[in-house]
């Protein structure tokens, strides 16, 4: 049997299978490594890399594409540099550079790449955020009024931190900045605000220490730790920041509160200049480059409180810079400060001389002042940190030994009370009630004639008094956070029985003028 062929048929499948055929291709650049060390990478080829996105060395290392070049490609990169070589294979991946986010980093240590360096197992997250995002806009922010306390008498009461401000603390080495950041976290508990804590080139030892401290007193339950020490390399420690300002950004637009502290911005600012210079870009003022400004401003840029329409949520940056020898004029500092609104400034004379925390109160502000703090501790507090600061002045001039007036006598003397009143010893951060509680006693005059020495004793017996004699007291002020008038009676009158207790009763006293609403100087 002859085998027929119908070539007309064969002919239409072959043509409607070439009108149906899709080839697919899959393009992908590659390029070549010219030069590689000291983390970084000088790449020629990949002409549609993006500024700040991610390529893939060999090894599975990844770097970030900061100079774009005409002829070629300068890289960061985040991992070891060592085993990149000249003329490895360098590719795109379409991705700019992102961390992963999420409520299952809190209680966790993570790099700035988001990997786990505690011993805890892997990080299950299905989140990613870019490390690089536009900051809102005015539209979407609201002004910021609601307090977030730190639970230090000084900073509450003199510089005021409100939820998605930027508050500076700068200071000299061993002046306490650290110790600042450990009790605003350990102050947060049970406020709802979700705390990341962003190590950039600090000892490994010193790290560990707070670390040990947070564990200790249950707050990394809410707290994340971005992990970017001393021996890590420049580029993760200049990721560091970014990565962190990231993980918060997810429970600021998440509708929910997040604070971030960047310890220290000055170390990132070194390992951003070494960047830099490795990669042949001009240098200027101190060898920084020309954007170190631009840099700092729109990572601290993206803390905001926003509108009720974005979800009210809010993220407030706490940013540390280090002095040298005080000289707050530097680069860095004065750039920072000109971003932030305001500072903390600690002074290495007071803290050597004792006062714990070493804020000096003349240099100190906030710009958000009285609209971040309760009513309350806005009554008590509002001309405290101009008194301290006159007080200061007084001090200076008293040492000279002049005769000196009754009324510079005590102003001298409420001064040194208060200097007392707001030291804190670490690790105890008090709630605004008791806060408000010891300065109203202060600035009402009713611990002028208590020795200094017993001031400390008189605080502590004096808010255990309250609180268990008087819990009305404290339940009322918790409340309306104000101070109206008939609760202003009630603490004249436990002010006055606590006194006659604390002096034995076998000292005839005579109580201050309670009708007083000045701060008595």
């Amino acid at each position: 049997m002859a085998l027929k062929i119908n070539s007309s048929k064969i002919a239409r499948l072959i043509s409607s299978g070439l009108e149906t055929y899709r080839r697919e291709v899959k393009m992908e650049e590659v390029g070549r490594v010219l030069m590689a060390g000291d983390g970084i990478a000088k790449i020629s080829g990949l002409p549609g890399a993006m500024s700040g996105e991610m390529l893939l060395f060999p090894y599975d290392i990844y770097g970030v594409a900061l100079n774009l070049d005409r002829g070629e490609i300068g890289a960061v990169i985040l991992g070891d540099s060592t085993r990149i070589q000249e003329g490895d294979e360098v590719r795109c991946t379409g991705r700019i550079l992102e961390v992963p986010v999420g409520e299952a980093l809190l209680g966790r240590i993570v790099d700035p790449l988001g990997r786990p360096m505690d011993s805890k197992g892997p990080i299950k997250i299905k989140n990613f955020r870019p490390v690089e995002f536009l900051a809102p806009g005015v539209v979407d922010r609201q002004p910021v009024n609601e307090p977030l306390h730190t639970g230090i008498k000084a900073i509450d009461s003199m510089t005021p931190i409100g939820r998605g401000q930027r508050e500076l603390i700068i200071g000299d080495r061993t002046t306490g900045k650290s110790a600042i950041l450990l009790d605003i976290i350990l102050n947060q508990k049970n406020t709802g605000v979700y705390c990341i804590y962003v190590v950039i080139g600090l000892k490994t030892s010193i790290v560990m220490r707070f670390l040990n401290k947070l564990e200790e007193e249950g707050a990394m339950e809410y707290t994340t730790i971005v992990y970017a020490p001393a021996h890590f390399p420049a580029s993760l420690q200049y990721i560091a920041p970014f990565a962190g300002c990231a993980i918060g950004e997810y429970f600021m637009f998440g509708g929910k509160h997040a604070l971030i502290l960047y310890n220290d911005l000055s170390k990132h600012a070194v390992s951003y200049r070494e960047l830099s210079l490795l990669l042949r870009r001009p240098p200027g003022r101190e060898a920084y480059p020309g954007d170190i400004f631009y840099l700092h401003s729109r990572l601290l840029e993206r803390a905001a409180k926003l509108s009720k329409k974005m979800g009210g949520g809010s993220l407030t940056a706490i940013p540390v810079i280090e002095t040298r020898a005080g000289d707050i004029s530097a680069y860095i500092p004065t750039n920072v400060i000109s971003i932030t609104d305001g500072q903390i400034y600690l002074e290495a004379d007071l803290f050597n001389a004792g006062i714990r925390p070493a804020i000096n109160a003349g240099i100190s502000v906030s710009r958000v002042g009285g609209n971040a703090q309760i009513k309350a501790m806005k009554k008590v507090a509002g001309m405290l940190r101009l008194d301290l600061a006159q007080y200061r002045e007084l001090e200076v001039f008293a040492k000279f030994g002049t005769e000196l007036d009754r009324e510079t006598k005590k102003q001298l003397t409420r001064g040194e009370r208060t200097i007392e009143v707001l030291k804190q010893v670490n690790l105890s951060p008090m709630a605004v009630e008791d806060q408000v509680l010891i300065i109203y006693a202060l600035i009402k005059g009713f611990l002028d004639d208590v020795e200094v020495k017993d001031i400390r004793k008189f605080e502590n017996q004096y808010l255990e008094y309250i609180r268990s004699s008087h819990p009305g007291i404290v339940k009322e002020l918790g409340d309306k956070k104000e101070i109206p008038e008939k609760l202003e009676k009630k603490i004249n009158e436990a002010l006055i029985k606590f006194r006659e207790v604390f002096f034995l009763t076998d000292r005839k006293i005579s109580g201050p003028d309670t009708g007083k609403t000045g701060s008595g100087f």
